[in-house]
């Protein structure tokens, strides 16, 4: 056999070694229609609200002893939205991130040194200046405290949905998370209290700390608990494959039982000042454009790998909208100024952080070819 005919024989076949694009993620039933579940929420709050005011007033009168402000349907819905959230996190892991720590102190620098302050700074400018002709001062005030309280809770459960959109290292998502929940426990309080401070709005110090206690301390220990007594006895299969996978349905249900009652809660401001609801999405929407990109670009700069920044990326602009919504009712009630920008949150949220993972995704090129020409 001549050289050439062995060399025609032993040629790979490059149609065999091209690389073969990733098959499109797919989500779940639920979460494929996500938007759609939550404007069904609206419809159905909006209805309950309204024919039924009686109820929804008496609902949102239930507390949890006198004084305490901490509403008693919120509070248990979100008890069973957070600690099946708890349950998946690790902490073991954060030994781990030791060895590539850039990707966690990017998330944490923009979540809680850049993140709240911004809120803070674009409602002031929208709400208290560009569209104060339209919102009287004392209601753009509340309007600024319902955002603070936004954006100083950063995005717990969903965070894992935008990580698999586009292709995040679930470990270290995982890590960006449960970091953000620890800090969350000391940071939240002050911050809040701080900022609505220089927004001159007053936050009873009493009532805020009760909000932690109730919607993060509490569902954290509980989940921790949990998890630790479980993986000794049944072990991490058991634990992963038939524990954490029943509580799926439950937390579906209790996210929509939420919606339904926080836009009941809301039906009168949502219908009667629905030219609010619209002002109160810009300052939102150029929050969550600004920090995410934010984060993108130092992720970038710092060499951090793309499976690492777009999750990065997305926990820096989303936000614990039910956490959020939970505190602002307690702090200034059901029906309040600051409960309806939260609500306003809940509205943009889904729909915005889609089109930032399809931004990461679309830049993946790009981001990509930042680390290869520095290497």
């Amino acid at each position: 056999m001549s050289s050439t005919q062995q060399m025609k024989e032993t040629k790979p076949n490059l149609a065999s070694i091209a690389p073969v694009a990733p098959p499109a993620k797919r989500l779940n039933f639920f979460e494929r229609y996500l938007s759609l579940w939550v404007l069904i929420c609206m419809g159905v709050g909006v209805a309950l609200g309204k024919l039924l005011p009686g109820t929804v007033a008496a609902l949102s009168k239930l507390e949890f002893g006198e004084g305490s402000q901490v509403n008693i349907p919120i509070a248990v819905l979100i008890w069973l939205m957070i600690y099946p959230m708890m349950l998946k996190i690790d902490f073991s892991s954060l030994v781990g991130v030791t060895k590539r720590p850039k990707g966690l102190l990017v998330t944490l620098f923009v979540n809680w040194l850049v993140k709240p302050f911004s809120m803070a700074f674009f409602a002031w400018v929208f709400l208290q200046h560009l569209f104060a002709a339209w919102i009287d001062p004392e209601t753009a005030r509340n309007y600024t405290a319902g955002l603070i309280i936004l954006a100083a809770a950063p995005c717990t459960a969903m965070v894992f949905v935008w990580s698999y959109l586009t292709d995040g290292d679930p470990a270290y998502t995982l890590v960006q998370v449960a970091v953000n929940d620890l800090i969350m426990l000391f940071a939240f309080a002050p911050i809040v209290m701080f900022l609505c401070g220089v927004a001159n709005v007053i936050v009873p110090s009493k009532v805020l700390i009760t909000s932690v206690l109730v919607f993060i301390v509490i569902p954290l220990v509980a989940g921790w608990l949990t998890r630790t007594l479980l993986l000794k006895v049944r072990g991490l299969e058991w634990f992963e494959g038939t524990f954490l996978p029943g509580f799926h349905p439950v937390t579906v249900v209790a996210l929509l039982a939420t919606l339904v009652l926080i836009f009941a809660f809301q039906a009168e401001n949502l219908t009667a000042k629905w030219f609010a609801v619209i002002l109160l999405a810009v300052p939102i929407l150029v929050q969550v454009y600004f920090n995410s990109s934010l984060t993108y670009g130092l992720m970038r700069l710092f060499k951090v790998p793309h499976n690492v920044a777009s999750p990065g990326a997305l926990i820096g602009a989303s936000n614990f909208f039910e956490l959020a919504v939970a505190v602002a009712i307690t702090l200034f009630g059901p029906s309040s100024p600051a409960a309806l920008a939260c609500v306003v949150g809940v509205l943009v949220e889904v729909p915005v952080m889609l089109s930032v993972c399809k931004v990461c995704n679309a830049t993946r090129s790009w981001y990509q070819r930042g680390l290869l020409a520095s290497a």
